[in-house]
């Protein structure tokens, strides 16, 4: 507590000691000399206590909101521009080192469009038929058509942490996708046939949550139909659990039971968040075989799904260019990945790229602008005000030519090609007067699945989160009044509370997955709509020790996490931010002011996040009231540092330990876990090609044998990396005396 809100309670008889301008006073209120005026003082003072008790607790839980959410969208950002990356290197080099980059091109650009291809589905169904069920299998045996007893037994086996067999994976893959052909982007429901319907937003990998939603709203049948709203995977650890019973449901009731695809059904964000590596360790066999067979699937989920004629359900949001008309028509299969343009779009474009480059080179708006650029502060993208909280944070998407990148050595193509997608700045000439068919539909599809609404009016680059659209009420209101709807239904975004409303009550955000961040970090919720399409929310948590913590020890965990989080970003950007600190630190004395601190870190960082507030968390004053600057490097260190590693690598390599797992997962063919010499130099050819980085060959090979510890040739790729992981100190220390 703070000085002068002290308040004892002795029993029976209370007293009370406040800070009168410094000098204590002391209310005895014994059940003798208590007074009514007294009393009421003492409940004023109580009263007064609360509030600024609650409303502290109240301004940490939203910083502490506000870092998760502007950490998690940065990742995204880092996404998008390592899948641009991979567009680049699939659209200008046809060889690697001499040898064809035949893992990237099959996984992020497969040359047979199998989601419609007769050929593969037969070679698909013949090479499951063959795989054989061990004796010593005790998961459950599906057979097709599947029936209430099979969904039961998925459900029994997930609870006891049992894997379902890859031939039935692929068998029940292979139906979805079979089925989902068959399906229109856009599917009309109605409630009349049951009393109500129930919508759930996100559920990423949270089998937990999907199970008590079960539990609390029934399983689906005709009498109780569903609409899950996209992002089934990722992030948690069963998203395939999640899918299997997801899809086994659709297969069951497939008038009752309702799938919209998300911005994480996609195969290049499955590389970045989880869902690839989870296939891969859950099945080493066919694993692969499964990624191929979901990439189609997922290509194929409906886009929207409209309820009653009135009530529109989409994963992300709108455009003002949004139409459902046009939507319907759209070709979903040919969209494997909404982070990649239309093969024959990028075509069309490199050929206008390479004449602009020639003339000198204008920028190109995004394509979502409404042909100006938004004035923006050098580095910094701010984020419009949305319904998700007052103080929201934000980050920019770096360019080429940013601090971050540095720009090609002459003679180097310069990758622009990578950066015609709608969520970066682009650096190609003048748009086309009309782009193509393929085009259109693309950014149609991107729209819908990444778009946030904000409260002002008006529709503009989600430069925040890096793609789709904010879209304002005007918007929503114009999309509803045009096709005569009434509310829309989105996901998309986590809520503290597992939903809000905006937009006027035109829009309804739900989001499913609870404990998001952290544990005790938000609720999940659903919502049932009956035939008078009155919304009705149901909120939850899933918890194994949250319900035992006060309010106070929840907010404490979460922040800690939080603050964890931010620490780290903080080490990874150590050469910057000391680089612009020793620039206000003219006279060497480690000190600046708090003014130049956050100045500093809110322009390395770019994450618009309260740093005032979050000084005294984050770093040590000295006496004077300067802000000793290397303090908040002192928490944290490298895991186990490499001695041939120069440092300056060493912080490149933590900043960007995520993407270069994913490039080792991409060359690691076998996934064992293990890559040759010869691929760790392809590695580092492909990591310091997106990074624009200058890396010698020597550098690389002294690296390669000091991370060859058994001397056999080839190189636990997972060790190396933990070698970049921080530590927090404060944690080793707690687990050596624990």
């Amino acid at each position: 507590m703070q000085k002068g809100n002290n308040v004892a309670i002795m029993g029976c008889g209370t007293s009370i000691t406040t800070e009168n301008q410094g000098r204590p006073t002391e209310f005895d209120m014994s059940a003798k000399q208590c007074s009514p005026a007294l009393t009421m003082k003492a409940a004023i003072l109580i009263q007064r206590w609360y509030r600024r008790y609650i409303a502290r607790l109240e301004m940490r839980r939203r910083y502490t909101w506000n870092i998760f959410q502007s950490i998690e969208y940065a990742g995204e950002q880092d996404q998008l521009q390592l899948s641009s990356f991979f567009s680049f290197m699939l659209d200008n080099f046809s060889q690697l080192n001499g040898k064809e980059p035949d893992l990237i091109s099959h996984l992020l650009d497969p040359a047979v469009d199998t989601a419609v291809d007769p050929v593969v589905e037969d070679q698909r169904q013949c090479r499951y038929e063959h795989i054989l069920v061990p004796e010593s299998y005790s998961g459950p045996h599906l057979s097709f058509p599947l029936s209430v007893t099979d969904t039961n037994a998925l459900l029994g086996a997930f609870k006891e942490q049992q894997t379902l067999h890859a031939k039935y994976v692929l068998q029940l893959l292979d139906k979805t996708q079979k089925f989902l052909k068959q399906m229109p982007n856009v599917i009309y429901v109605s409630s009349s046939y049951a009393k109500e319907i129930t919508i759930c937003g996100d559920l990423h990998g949270r089998l937990d949550d999907l199970l008590l939603i079960f539990y609390k709203n029934g399983l689906p049948s005709a009498e109780n139909p569903y609409i899950f709203n996209g992002d089934f995977v990722d992030r948690g650890k069963k998203s395939i659990e999640i899918i299997i019973i997801l899809f086994a449901f659709l297969l069951l009731y497939p008038d009752h039971m309702h799938l919209n695809r998300g911005n994480h059904e996609d195969h290049i964000m499955n590389l970045r968040y989880g869902f690839t590596k989870e296939v891969m360790q859950k099945y080493k066999t066919h694993g692969r075989e499964i990624l191929q067979l979901l990439q189609d699937v997922f290509s194929l989920l409906p886009i929207a799904t409209v309820i009653d004629n009135k009530v529109l359900v989409v994963h992300g949001g709108l455009s003002d260019h949004t139409d459902l008309d046009f939507l319907n028509t759209v070709k979903r299969h040919k969209v494997k990945s909404a982070l990649r343009l239309p093969k024959c779009s990028v075509d069309r474009k490199d050929v206008r790229t390479s004449s602009t480059r020639q003339r000198g080179g204008a920028r190109l708006h995004s394509p979502h602008s409404t042909g100006h650029v938004p004035h923006r502060r050098k580095g910094h993208h701010t984020r419009p005000s949305s319904s998700s909280s007052s103080s929201s944070s934000s980050s920019s998407t770096p360019s080429v030519c940013s601090p971050h990148h540095r720009p090609p050595s002459p003679g180097t193509p310069c990758p622009t090609s990578m950066l015609q997608v709608p969520f970066l700045d682009s650096i190609v000439s003048l748009a086309p007067p009309q782009p193509p068919r393929d085009e259109l539909e693309w950014k149609q599809v991107v729209d819908v699945l990444w778009s946030d609404p904000k409260t002002q009016n008006g529709c503009s680059p989600n430069s925040f989160r890096g793609g789709g659209c904010y879209f304002g009420p005007d918007v929503t209101e114009q999309l509803l009044r045009k096709h005569g709807l009434c509310l829309l239904i989105r996901s998309h975004e986590c809520k503290q509370d597992g939903y809000e409303l905006c937009h006027n009550g035109q829009v309804i955000t739900i989001f499913s997955a609870s404990n998001y961040y952290e544990e005790g970090s938000n609720r999940g919720a659903y919502v049932k709509l009956g035939p008078e399409l009155v919304p009705h929310f149901f909120q939850y948590q899933v918890s194994r020790c949250t319900r035992k913590l006060t309010l106070q020890q929840r907010v404490s965990v979460a922040e800690s996490s939080a603050l964890k989080a931010l620490q780290e970003k903080l080490f990874a950007h150590r050469s910057e931010l000391m680089t612009a600190f020793q620039q206000h630190d003219v006279n060497n004395t480690g000190k600046i002011s708090t003014a130049e601190w956050t100045q500093v870190v809110d322009s390395v960082l770019r994450l618009d996040l309260p740093w005032r507030t979050l000084r005294p968390r984050l770093v040590q004053l000295a006496p004077d009231g300067d802000v000793e600057y290397e303090s908040c490097f002192d928490s944290i260190s490298l895991g186990q540092p490499i001695p041939k590693v120069a440092p300056n690598l060493a912080e490149t390599l933590c900043r960007y330990r995520t993407d270069l797992e994913i490039i080792f997962n991409i060359i690691d063919k076998d996934h064992s876990g293990q890559i040759s010499i010869e691929e760790f130099r392809q590695t580092w050819k492909l990591f310091s090609s997106h990074l624009n980085m200058d890396v010698d060959d020597k550098a690389i090979d002294d690296m390669a044998r000091s991370i060859d510890f058994n001397k056999d040739g080839s190189i636990d790729f997972n060790e190396f990396l933990e070698a970049f992981r921080v530590v927090h100190k404060l944690d080793i220390k707690e687990q050596q005396h624990g």
